[in-house]
């Protein structure tokens, strides 16, 4: 039995960079509902292209972390990080209404998956950023699918 690895911090500079990629989240979702009327359908296609770029994003992580290790038959952490992409690239031919709910709830399931798998690689100082993070994102995108 392999003991679990140490618990690695969250560094400084990463929870910038995490919490600085919630901007666009926010500002789109915004964007969605006051900018001038011209614009409001572009809004929601960027928030709909970011949303499915950052959960490819996700789930490409899971592959980073299993590329980690030696290289097992176990293909649950390769199988899991398609996944989002492929949920992601189905909301982008979705109406974007339903592409948005579609990224909003793809987000929290990549969040529950995060939530079983870091703490075996060590990652569990990353978990409160990732629920501040998901929050964001998915608020952003639902307030997004309802001005769509």
């Amino acid at each position: 039995m392999t003991a679990a690895p140490q618990p690695l911090p969250l560094p400084r500079w990463a929870a910038r960079l995490g919490y600085a990629g919630a901007l666009p989240f926010v500002v789109l979702a915004a964007a969605t509902w006051w900018a001038p009327a011209a614009y409001r359908s572009q809004a929601v296609l960027a928030l709909l292209a970011y949303g499915a770029t950052i959960a490819s994003f996700m789930g490409a992580i899971h592959w980073g972390l299993a590329m980690r290790g030696p290289l097992t038959p176990q293909p649950g952490p390769f199988v899991w990080g398609v996944f989002p992409s492929l949920v992601a690239w189905v909301a982008l031919l979705m109406p974007q209404a339903q592409g948005l709910v579609t990224l909003a709830l793809l987000l929290g399931i990549c969040l529950a998956v995060d939530r079983r798998s870091y703490p075996a690689y060590g990652l569990t100082a990353w978990l409160p950023m990732r629920l501040h993070l998901t929050l964001a994102a998915a608020l952003s995108l639902l307030a997004g699918s309802l001005a769509a």
